[in-house]
């Protein structure tokens, strides 16, 4: 299938797309409406909030308000979206609706071509390294790599066999949601909705978690405790790894990526 029919096939789906006219950036604010023709036919009620998540994972949350001429988002959160994913004069954008608030956010190029991994030169303000630190291991705040890139993560990975993926922290951390091109490359299949599973950290703690699928898009819950309880902050960069029971995901063994 050539780009430009893989961009078409995903505008015929509960989507809409959003490209640059004349005199326009992406941080007009007319780019931060969200389509009136959408929200008739979506029969959804968007009142308060967004979550955009892209196909390495990353997510947003965004906060919407209403005007006389629509339902916008806040431009605060929007403004960010945009910086994060570099977004340039001559690309489109597909949002697909998935479930209630989420939507996939899909990035093509003026080629017709699908970005499936994190931009390149993404940098993030670190977080400061405090000297002092907590009794609980679970609490204290680690320097951290604050790039999505992460040079060589094979060589955090407990088995080198395992699948894996990095993942950089942003303002929406409610679950850890597994990209398409990650369950594709590796295969990967997945319990029944709200079955049960570990998060495993480096200190040998385990988190619960709980198996979920938003209209296909794979997740697990209990990654916000995970987020908690370890002090991960945004921009903070962790690498996934799937422990299986043969091809179903039954842990994910978090690294953290140390400066």
């Amino acid at each position: 299938m050539s780009p430009e029919s893989k961009m078409h096939e995903c505008l015929s789906k509960s989507s809409f797309s959003k490209s640059l006219s004349p005199g326009q950036n992406w941080k007009s604010k007319s780019m931060r409406i969200i389509p009136e023709e959408f929200l008739r036919s979506s029969h959804e009620c968007f009142e308060h909030r967004v979550v955009f998540i892209v196909p390495w994972n990353n997510s947003w949350q965004l906060w919407l308000h209403p005007d006389k001429k629509g339902l916008f988002m806040i431009k605060e959160d929007w403004d960010e979206f945009v910086d994060d994913n570099f977004l340039g004069p001559d690309d489109t954008l597909v949002f697909t609706h998935q479930d209630t608030m989420y939507f996939q956010v899909q990035i093509f190029k003026k080629d017709g071509k699908e970005i499936i991994s994190a931009p390149l030169g993404v940098e993030h303000k670190k977080e400061t390294t405090s000297a002092s630190t907590s009794a609980s291991a679970r609490t204290t705040t680690r320097g951290r790599k604050s790039c999505a890139n992460v040079q060589n993560p094979e060589r955090y990975l407990l088995n080198p066999q395992n699948p894996y993926f990095a993942k950089t922290l942003t303002k929406t951390n409610y679950m850890l949601y597994v990209g398409p091109p990650v369950v594709r490359q590796y295969g990967l299949e997945f319990g029944p909705i709200d079955s049960t599973m570990d998060f495993i950290l480096p200190d040998g703690n385990k988190v619960d978690g709980l198996t979920k699928c938003y209209n296909g898009l794979h997740g697990f819950l209990g990654w916000a405790d995970v987020c908690k309880q370890y002090n991960l902050k945004l921009g903070d960069t962790v690498v996934c790894e799937f422990e299986l029971s043969g091809s179903v995901v039954a842990a994910v063994r978090v690294h953290f990526v140390n400066e």
